[in-house]
């Protein structure tokens, strides 16, 4: 029996950031390490980011960190969404991105934003999610969710309470 990983907000420290972002390196397109110094970045996640995981026990599985740091709320910015290759496809991105976009929206912000290589895999879960396109940088796109619309794949709870909130 398989139990389901356990869903948390801002409970990993930096040294688990860094063995989950080292397992999922591979993952990036391009890999991680080549754009970033891992560390460095797990530091700067758990200082600066609101992070939503997922848990298999004492292990990171999955991780969507957000910078929620406009102080005009116009737009949070996803930085990270990854998963373990073990426990890919299984729904914990969709999962995790839900839960930030349901965080964002109720902190007021406008949007959402982030920006993925046009090759990246991730794009059918953005897509999926309601993600537009907001531009484009060589192979980078630049995506952006309006919050201010119910989100596609945040499940029915969210969006009854969406609409019961609107005027």
């Amino acid at each position: 029996m398989t139990v389901a990983p356990a869903i948390a907000r801002n409970r990993a420290r930096p040294a688990d950031v860094e063995a989950h972002l080292t397992a999922c390196a591979q993952s990036f397109t391009p890999p991680l390490g080549e754009r970033r110094a891992i560390p460095d970045y797990a530091a700067k996640l758990v200082a600066r980011a609101e992070r939503f995981e997922a848990w298999d026990g004492p292990t990171l599985i999955g991780l969507v960190a957000v910078y929620c740091n406009d102080p005009a709320r116009i737009a949070a910015f996803v930085t990270n969404v990854s998963v373990v290759p073990t426990r890919m496809g299984i729904g914990l991105g969709r999962r995790l991105l839900a839960a930030a976009i349901t965080h964002a929206r109720d902190l007021g912000f406008a949007r959402m934003a982030l920006s993925v290589d046009r090759r990246a895999a991730a794009l059918r879960l953005y897509r999926g999610l309601g993600f537009t396109d907001d531009g484009r940088d060589g192979d980078t796109l630049h995506l952006r969710l309006d919050l201010r619309t119910p989100c596609p794949g945040a499940g029915a709870a969210s969006q009854q309470r969406d609409r019961e909130a609107r005027p």
